[in-house]
């Protein structure tokens, strides 16, 4: 089966991730700098998981010894990434050096080592603001923010890889993530976290105060309107797009994932109120830069090249932050 290298798999996502693959039985070796990621999590996979090898890494770093020593990696899932929209415009700086030239030195030595497939995390916010909805993949890309920004030279670094050096790869493009692992053992630590149902449920839960930080945007609540898909529908994604990639080969393909739906803040903060019991208070935070005022995408894509959709509801992702918060008010501890 060969084994898969994912990179920043003690952050929020990857981390779940790297235990959804090992549950199917996948050997992975992890890669992650801590610069966002969290050490008691690869503890807790170490112990779980007897077939996961672990790097601490940046990967602007030589990456070879890891390829060397792991003689049998078959494929890359690429998670790391700084990944604020707001951190982007006010330190573009940090996001094209970890973002672009991270992935690039990953790329060139994963060519280097002849692996030639990979699964990378993208962004909607290749698209900027949005000329219809759903989004489609064929969306006009026009980001308006250096993560976007970001994101989008690494897929187009991709994109040319595939055709002059026979890179296969799916890039996956997300909308907001949601939710914990369906049993709550894994789940979001950053703090502060931009992850709005995240935030609504600390506050609903009283471990820290709420803020709104959207703009006043033209909606029908005038909060922006997103799609919010759950972290476990996410990467059962990327594990078939890993499954295909393993089986076969001239895969060159961009896809959205989310919901094919959208909720504004409000219509999530109600929610969270909804399924908690908690009434959480309304208070305006300092605005966040480089917002737009709606988008969700549009999977059909998705359904017809990885016969997958989305399983899991709003209320799921509630409920399995609650069971995650609950055990960890304050996430995982460094």
């Amino acid at each position: 089966m060969g084994k898969i290298l994912v990179t920043g798999c003690a952050g929020y996502i990857g981390s779940v991730a790297t235990d959804l693959f090992l549950k199917n039985g996948y050997a992975i070796v992890g890669v992650d700098n801590f610069q966002t990621g969290y050490r008691l999590v690869i503890e807790v996979l170490k112990n779980k998981y007897k077939n996961f090898s672990f790097y601490e890494r940046d990967l602007k770093d030589n990456l070879d010894d890891i390829f060397q020593k792991e003689k049998d990696i078959k494929i890359v899932v690429h998670y790391a990434a700084s990944c604020m929209v707001d951190e982007s415009m006010k330190d573009p700086q940090k996001y094209f050096s970890n973002n672009v030239c991270g992935s690039l030195n990953l790329l060139n030595t994963m060519l280097k080592f002849n692996v030639k497939k990979i699964v990378f995390s993208s962004t909607c916010a290749v698209y900027g603001e949005t000329q219809y909805t759903p989004v489609d993949e064929n969306h006009p890309k026009n980001p308006i923010n250096p993560y976007g920004e970001s994101k989008r030279m690494v897929e187009k670094i991709i994109e040319w890889y595939g055709k002059l050096l026979g890179l296969n790869y799916f890039i996956l493009r997300y909308f907001n993530v949601c939710g914990a692992s369906d049993d709550g053992e894994i789940g979001d630590s950053k703090k502060p976290s931009v992850l709005l149902v995240q935030n609504a449920v600390r506050g609903a839960l009283g471990i820290e105060k709420f803020y709104l930080t959207c703009p006043k945007v033209d909606t029908p609540d005038n909060t922006p309107i997103r799609d919010y898909i759950n972290v476990v529908d996410l990467n059962e994604a990327h594990l078939l797009a890993v499954e295909k990639l393993l089986k076969e080969d001239n895969i060159f393909e961009i896809i959205n994932l989310g919901t094919g739906s959208g909720n504004s803040v409000l219509e999530i903060v109600s929610k969270v109120e909804e399924i908690t019991g908690k009434k959480i208070d309304r208070v305006f935070g300092k605005t966040r830069a480089g917002e737009y005022a709606k988008i969700y995408a549009s999977i059909e894509k998705a359904k017809k090249v990885l016969g997958w959709q989305p399983k899991r509801t709003i209320e799921d992702s509630v409920k399995s932050l609650i069971a995650w918060y609950q055990k960890h008010p304050n996430g995982w501890e460094k």
